[in-house]
Formats: structure tokens, C-alpha cells, sequence
């Protein structure tokens, strides 16, 4: 599992013309689910997440984290971070779990960022065709990879 994690101030999905969803502070989160992601590898990176300090304390350093902000999430199904570029020039989805077994697990990680205690967590259409606005703040943006968390 991929998270491609932002930092932002406001961010917001909208689907078909229509709004589906908006926050405020906190993390735009993209979300790539590939081919041998497990229940297990959700867990710990919403667990990551939710407890990594990459907000300002009183002191102007990055020392607090979504919990301690009160901050909210907005997860956004991106099946093209799983691409692999390493051949020609078209990317390769093949890595990329099939939907209908992506599906659950990104509904599955969207429960454990609640459990791990943040109150406000949005989605997007899975697998729809969105278009996302974001207001990045630092600009704050780190890449995730449950392939690399312990």
C-alpha cells in the first residue's frame, strides 16, 4: 500500500460536477492498494499516520501530530501510484490489486484512521473519476510505503 500524504490547509473531491467531499486542516491522503496489500499493512500505515508528527508546535517545528491538531483526513483512491515505469514510456498498472479486492482494503485503512483516533475522516469515489483540489500548506508532502514501515 502507497500513501502519497499532504499536508493542507483545505482539500476537497468532487465527482460527476457534484462536491462528494471537503476538510479542512489536516492530510489529503492518495492511496494506491497493489497486488499482496494486506489488512495488516492498512493498520500500520493508518497507525503511521495518524501518529506522525509533521504539524508545527508553539515553536514553529514539526513536532505534533493529526491527532494532537484535531485535524481531519480526505482519502483519495489513486491506483497510479502502484504504476511501474521502469519499461518504455506507458506505465504499467499490473501491480495494482484488482478492484473489487482494493476496495475493501482502502474502506478497511479508512476505519483505522478512525480507530487510531481521527475524528474527521472523508473519502472519495473509489475507483471514480475525480478531481481534487488542494491547498497544500508548507508545502508538507512524504510518500509512504507499507512495503517500508515495521
Amino acid at each position: 500500500m502507497i500513501a502519497l500524504l499532504q499536508r493542507c490547509r483545505e482539500a476537497s473531491v468532487e465527482c460527476g460536477g457534484e462536491l462528494v467531499s471537503q476538510i479542512g486542516s489536516g492530510y489529503l491522503i492518495l492511496l494506491g492498494v497493489a497486488k499482496g496489500d494486506t489488512e495488516v499493512g492498512a493498520e500500520l500505515l493508518a497507525k503511521k499516520i495518524a501518529e506522525l508528527r509533521v504539524f508545527e508546535d508553539e515553536n514553529g517545528k514539526m513536532n505534533r501530530s493529526i491527532l494532537e491538531t484535531g485535524g481531519a483526513a480526505l482519502v483519495v483512491s489513486n491506483f497510479t501510484l502502484c504504476a511501474d515505469c521502469t519499461h518504455g514510456r506507458r506505465p504499467s498498472f499490473f501491480d495494482a490489486m484488482l478492484p473489487r479486492e482494493a476496495g475493501e482494503l482502502y474502506g478497511y485503512f479508512i476505519k483505522k484512521l478512525q480507530y487510531y483516533g481521527i475524528g474527521e475522516v472523508r473519502s472519495g469515489v473509489f475507483g471514480g473519476d475525480m478531481q481534487v483540489r488542494l491547498q497544500n500548506d508548507g508545502p508538507v508532502t512524504i510518500l509512504l510505503d507499507t512495503a517500508d514501515l515495521k
